[in-house]
């Protein structure tokens, strides 16, 4: 782990993003709140902000830091793609795009966890189904 102690403790934000590239017809359902395990991306924004809360206890080498703040964003970018947006706030030594990161990544897997009954072909795979570009979009300190 890194010495922060003698860093200051400012405001700090971070924004990620990540998408997932589903069937145009599970798109239609997460639209139509036809998907029988529940509504999609309310799972999944409940599941992201829980789990930048645990950043410490899933990457060994994040400080714990206190959060102010964790928002998430969805946005069906066409047919057959939705993009997260995760920004997160603290007061730190330390900054937090970790958990952006985190919070996209977690999104990104319940969404496919909710919906992953409509997405298998004949075989139980996923031929179509894809997270991608997930990255840190902004870092601030202020």
């Amino acid at each position: 782990m890194i010495d922060i102690s003698e860093k200051d403790t400012i405001p700090r934000i971070a924004t990620a993003s990540g998408r997932i590239k589903l069937k145009k017809k599970t798109i239609e359902r997460i639209k139509n709140s036809t998907v029988k395990k529940g509504d999609v991306l309310t799972i999944a924004k409940i599941a992201a902000i829980n789990s930048v809360k645990k950043v410490p206890d899933l990457i060994p080498l994040c400080h714990p830091i206190p959060i102010t703040n964790v928002d998430l964003n969805f946005e069906i970018e066409n047919d057959t793609i939705i993009k997260v947006s995760c920004k997160v706030k603290s007061i730190a030594r330390t900054g937090v795009e970790m958990e952006a990161l985190t919070g996209v990544g977690v999104a990104l897997l319940n969404i496919w966890d909710v919906v992953k009954m409509y997405e298998k072909d004949e075989k139980g795979q996923y031929p179509s189904t894809l997270i991608y570009d997930i990255k840190v979009e902004e870092k601030i300190k202020k």
